[in-house]
C-alpha cells in the first residue's frame, strides 16, 4: 500500500504539471495559488504526503517527496516551494506533545501550517503557557493555511531567558488557528512572486503550553525515518525545488530553440553554434550533479534515520553545506538559459524570464546562504561545527 500511495502521488502531480505551466502567469499575477488548483493539489495528495499513515497520510519516503517537488517546481517553481513548505506541516506538528498531534490530524490529513522561522516574537512566561506578541515575514502560504505558528524569544519580566551556557537566548514556536492571525499583504518581491510569503503577525495573544515546540531541538513524538531530524530533510526538499526551477528552464531554452531561433547578427541559428552547445551542455549537467548529490545524500540520511539514527548528527555539516552549492549550480545553469534566450527573455511573458526571477529569489533563502558551505569545510578539518541543523 504504501508503494501505491506513492505511485498514485507521482502521476497524480505529472498529470497536473501541464495546467501549472499554463496558469504560472496567472499564479504569479495572484501572488498565490489559486484556490482551485489548491483544491486539485490536496486532492493529489500533496499535502499529504509526508503525514504517518496512521493518521491517513501516504508516509512516503524522501526521494519520492523530492521527486514530487521537483516535478512541480519543473512546472512552475512557486507551486513547488508552496507545496513544499505545506507538505513539511506534520514534521511541525510532530514537535507537540502527541496528544495534540492526534486531535489536530483527527479531521483529516490534509492539515497546512505557515509561519515564520526566525524569533521574531516573544512569548512573556504566563500561567499555562506564554502572552505572545509579534510579527514574522517570509510565512508561504500564510492565506491557505489552517495553522500559523511563530518562533518567540522566551521572556520573563520582559527580560530574555538566557540560554544554556554560552548559547543564544531561549527561544520556542508558538501555534495559532489561522483565523487569530493577521496576514500583512508584504509579498511585492523579485520572484517565487506566487508563494504568498506575506508577514504574519499577533498582537498580545495568550498560547497554551501545549500549542508550543521547539522548532531546532524538538523531538518528534511519532515514530518513522520521515520524523527523525526533520529540519535536515528540509534542505533536501529546498534543493529539490531548486532543480526543478532550473530544469523547468531547461525545458524553455530546448523548446524555445525549437523553431530555429537565431540572435540578432548572428551567422547560424542558436541551435547550431558550437559555443552555445558547450554552454547548454555544461548547463544540463550542473542540473544534474545538482540531482545526484542531492538524491545521494537522500539515501544515505533515509538509512541513517532508519537504521542508526545516532549517526544523522554526521551527515548535518554535509547536507547543509549542499544547498548552497546545489544553488550555485542550478542558479549558473538558469542564467545561460536567459542569456541565451537573448531579448525575448526580458519580457515578462517569458517564463525563462520568471525562472531567473525564481532562482536568484530562492539564492537569497538563509538556508541557501554561503556561509554553510563552512559546515563541510570544519568537518574534513575535524574542527567544531558552528552552524548546523
Amino acid at each position: 500500500m504504501p508503494e501505491q500511495h506513492a505511485d498514485d502521488l507521482i502521476r497524480a502531480v505529472q498529470d497536473l504539471t501541464p495546467e501549472l505551466t499554463a496558469r504560472a502567469g496567472e499564479i504569479e499575477r495572484e501572488r498565490e495559488i489559486p484556490a482551485d488548483l489548491l483544491d486539485r493539489l490536496r486532492a493529489a495528495g500533496c499535502f499529504r504526503m509526508f503525514v504517518p499513515r496512521s493518521h491517513g497520510g501516504y508516509e512516503v519516503d524522501l526521494r519520492t517527496g523530492m521527486a514530487v517537488l521537483e516535478t512541480l517546481a519543473r512546472a512552475d517553481g512557486s507551486t513547488g516551494w508552496t507545496v513544499m513548505i505545506g507538505a513539511e506541516s506534520p514534521h511541525l506538528l510532530a514537535m507537540l506533545p502527541r496528544e495534540r498531534f492526534d486531535k489536530l490530524y483527527a479531521a483529516g490529513p490534509d492539515v497546512v501550517v505557515a509561519g515564520g522561522f526566525a524569533p521574531q516574537g516573544r512569548a512573556e512566561l504566563a500561567d499555562g503557557g506564554y502572552q505572545v506578541a509579534g510579527r514574522w515575514p517570509f510565512a508561504s502560504g500564510c492565506r491557505h493555511a489552517d495553522w500559523i505558528f511563530g518562533n518567540c524569544l522566551l521572556t520573563w519580566e520582559g527580560k530574555s531567558l538566557p540560554g544554556p551556557a554560552g548559547q543564544p537566548p531561549e527561544t520556542r514556536s508558538m501555534l495559532f488557528p489561522a483565523d487569530r492571525v493577521t496576514v500583512v499583504d508584504t509579498w511585492h518581491v523579485l520572484g517565487l512572486r506566487g508563494t504568498g510569503s506575506h508577514d504574519v503577525q499577533v498582537d498580545p495573544v495568550f498560547c497554551p503550553a501545549e500549542e508550543t515546540f521547539d522548532l531546532f531541538t524538538g523531538t518528534p513524538c511519532v515514530p518513522g525515518p520521515g520524523f527523525v531530524a526533520p529540519l535536515v530533510h528540509f534542505v533536501l526538499h529546498l534543493g529539490a525545488v531548486a532543480v526543478g526551477i532550473a530544469q523547468g528552464a531547461l525545458d524553455d531554452l530546448t523548446a524555445l530553440l525549437g523553431d530555429g531561433r537565431q540572435r540578432l547578427y548572428a551567422r547560424q541559428p542558436l541551435a547550431d553554434s558550437p559555443a552555445f552547445r558547450i554552454q547548454l551542455g555544461r548547463a544540463e549537467l550542473q542540473v544534474r550533479a545538482a540531482r545526484a548529490l542531492l538524491h545521494s545524500l537522500a539515501d544515505e540520511l533515509w538509512t541513517a534515520c532508519a537504521e542508526n539514527p545516532a549517526a544523522v548528527a554526521e551527515l548535518h555539516p554535509t547536507i547543509s553545506a549542499s544547498l548552497p552549492w546545489v544553488t550555485e549550480l542550478t542558479t549558473a545553469a538558469v542564467d545561460t538559459c536567459y542569456r541565451a534566450a537573448g531579448g525575448e527573455a526580458t519580457r515578462d511573458s517569458s517564463p525563462i524570464q520568471r525562472r531567473f526571477r525564481d532562482i536568484h529569489t530562492f539564492g537569497q533563502h538563509a538556508a541557501a546562504a554561503e556561509g554553510w558551505l563552512g559546515n563541510n569545510g570544519a568537518r574534513l578539518l575535524g574542527r567544531p561545527v558552528q552552524l548546523a541543523y
